[in-house]
């Protein structure tokens, strides 16, 4: 059957600039990477009973992940339920009630209670919590889908990977892909980098605080083995915007803060270490979540 799932399939590797590529996943349906996960998450619900036919699901969610599970959930009868703190874009809450979902937000930045409520309310109402910020099916996905698709890709163009960079929200992706590294070429491992905001810095040893890229800089490693970062690079909130615009203007690159904040670290890490192979950074969503922020 030729539905919104099955348009969740494997992206293409952009080149970006000198030694940079970006996987393209804001080609996904709903926008963003988190199709991916959404996609595979509720596959196993389902084929394992987890869900029930014109059920219910709950995830607490920066945004993306909400909408992406509320697609899927419109397309298949469930009902969405959003946990998503107040200081997320307004775009971010247009597109999630377009899509059904039921929105309930809390504080600013407080992903801590949003996990804690869409957690109580799952077992209160006996509805479906995909717990992206601690399920392993989360790192299976990326491992099993993005990760492939890059090692791939990369061998097609006669590419070797020597930096595999990215931003981190759950984790699952950065955790996915080095286990697929690990597992495929553990004699040619590429170093692991970490973006993060400068404002929010905790995987660095900082405090938690207010930011303004959205998606990452949750507070917390949650499903990140930190053990298997080479380097962490800041980046902050003005400079990601400023980054967005620019790429805008300059290459057409219609793609949202965090992208950006991964494009600025990413050419960071080669002007200071002109690798002999390519660095590989994830696109994960589009502008027009942001537009309201710029």
């Amino acid at each position: 059957m030729n539905n919104i799932s099955n348009m969740i399939q494997p992206t293409p590797l952009v080149k970006i600039g000198y030694k940079l590529y970006g996987k393209w996943e804001l080609g996904h349906p709903s926008g963003s990477i988190k199709d991916r996960i959404a996609k595979y998450i509720l596959d196993d619900a389902e084929k394992n009973g987890l869900i029930q036919k014109n059920g219910q699901l709950i995830e607490a969610s920066s945004g993306n992940s909400g909408i992406a599970f509320s697609m899927i959930a419109a397309e298949r009868g469930y009902q969405s339920n959003i946990v998503m703190p107040r200081d997320m874009s307004e775009e971010r809450r247009k597109i999630l009630k377009l899509f059904g979902a039921n929105l309930i937000e809390v504080n600013d930045n407080d992903f801590k209670n949003a996990i804690y409520l869409a957690d109580t309310l799952s077992k209160q109402q006996n509805w479906f919590n995909p717990k992206q910020f601690s399920n392993p099916l989360n790192i299976e996905c990326h491992k099993n889908t993005t990760c492939n698709e890059i090692l791939q890709q990369t061998e097609d163009l006669g590419l070797e990977v020597s930096c595999f960079l990215n931003g981190i929200g759950t984790g699952g992706t950065m955790m996915g892909v080095y286990q697929g590294f690990k597992e495929v070429l553990p004699n040619k491992m590429p170093v692991f980098v970490a973006m993060e905001p400068s404002e929010s810095a905790t995987l660095s040893g900082c405090e938690s605080g207010k930011h303004g890229i959205q998606g990452i800089g949750d507070g917390e490693a949650f499903l990140l083995d930190t053990s298997i970062l080479d380097e962490i690079i800041q980046i902050s909130t003005e400079e990601s915007y400023d980054k967005m615009r620019e790429l805008m203007k300059t290459k057409g690159l219609f793609i949202g803060v965090m992208s950006a904040a991964n494009i600025l670290a990413a050419e960071r890490w080669i002007e200071d270490n002109d690798p002999s192979g390519i660095v590989v950074t994830i696109l994960s969503d589009r502008a027009e979540r942001y537009l309201s922020l710029l």
